[in-house]
């Protein structure tokens, strides 16, 4: 196994190099959670975005079966490394089939939701994460969403299609129960506490009169998140290559450390096998666990680089000493790997389709 260049330290570890095969490095059952977005496959063959033109890229499968097969060996390396009865949290959404063109959809999270099912998940109910409608449309310049298009024919719109996180529960009884014993602390959203609820955080009696905390938990466990602050994201401008997706974002920060918090303990392990800029493996830490993440691509694994190390100078909590063993430390295969990439230069034309719109306009 190789990668291109890694990062260990005692409070995260994260690799420059293919999820399918870093991933083995994991022990058995010594995960706490997996969260992570992986690319948005389309029934033509290869992804929504592309993100480079390696081989190894899971957007650049030919077809929709080929996507899956591909996806398939993670999901299996994920599901064994994690332990019995916790959660993995996919993000996704329904995919059109010809990008920003008038089209219909597929149901992705359907095929994600089986293919987890087939490999000892039970899925768990899906939030569904409001989209604000003309800023979708400015990112991806969807046709179906121009004002244009219900002056025209307002057969031919749709809706800003919401995101997913879909939970997926382990089978097998959870050996380490996932305890919150003064409640929910803090709120990730863009909605503000009651002033008079501030009394209760931290409660220590009877958790049934800690106000805050079930006011915390009532938008939570809400099934529509429309209070996520959509412009809260990591730093990721920097890791773009020319070429790069215009309207590449990563996933907000609410939405992972809404899902970190609530699904792992103090010192868990949170693994994200498509890592990006790092958003999970930060949130991770910041929230007092560890965070294991892996990237193919190295302009976002850099960026995921100075992220982290944003979020290691965070003071380290009493309940985050305790040693973890990474399991085999990856090599880097400089030479081997360096050959491997030269077949692509880390960049991506920009999609013909949306650039032809953006000219129309």
């Amino acid at each position: 196994m190789a990668c291109l260049d890694q990062v260990v330290t005692d409070r995260y570890a994260i690799y420059n190099g293919d999820s399918c095969e870093t991933l083995r490095s994991l022990p058995d059952e010594s995960v706490g959670m997996v969260v992570y977005s992986p690319p948005f496959a389309t029934e033509n063959g290869g992804a929504l975005y592309c993100y480079s033109s390696s081989v190894r890229d899971l957007s650049n499968a030919r077809t929709y079966e080929e996507f899956f097969e591909h996806y398939r060996f993670m999901v299996i390396e994920y599901a064994r490394a994690l332990k019995p009865g916790r959660i993995a949290a996919v993000h996704c959404m329904d995919v059109p089939k010809q990008g920003a063109n008038i089209c219909g959809y597929s149901d992705f999270p359907g095929k994600i939701i089986k293919l987890h099912e087939e490999l000892g998940f039970d899925m768990l109910p899906r939030y569904c994460i409001w989209k604000e409608p003309l800023a979708v449309r400015n990112r991806t310049m969807s046709k179906a969403l121009a004002h244009r298009q219900i002056v025209e024919d307002a057969t031919l719109t749709n809706c800003a299609a919401a995101d997913y996180l879909i939970p997926f529960r382990k089978k097998g009884a959870n050996p380490e129960p996932v305890t919150h014993e003064h409640g929910l602390l803090e709120y990730a959203g863009e909605r503000t506490v009651p002033k008079e609820l501030h009394k209760y955080k931290g409660w220590t009696g009877n958790q049934i009169q800690n106000r805050y905390s079930h006011w915390i938990w009532r938008n939570y466990a809400s099934c529509f998140w429309d209070d996520i602050r959509l412009g809260r994201v990591l730093p990721y401008e920097e890791s773009k290559a020319e070429g790069d997706e215009r309207h590449q974002h990563p996933l907000q920060l609410d939405v992972y450390d809404r899902a970190i918090v609530m699904w792992t303990n103090p010192g868990d392990v949170v693994v994200e096998p498509f890592m990006g800029v790092g958003s999970g493996v930060y949130s991770a830490v910041m929230n007092g666990r560890r965070g294991w993440g892996s990237e193919l691509k190295p302009s976002f694994f850099n960026q995921a680089v100075i992220n982290c190390e944003a979020a290691g100078k965070k003071p380290i909590e009493v309940n985050e000493t305790a040693e973890f063993d990474w399991g085999d430390d990856p090599e880097v295969e400089q030479e081997t790997m360096a050959r491997e990439s030269d077949k692509y230069d880390d960049t991506d034309p920009i999609d013909e389709e949306i650039a032809a719109v953006e000219a129309e306009e």
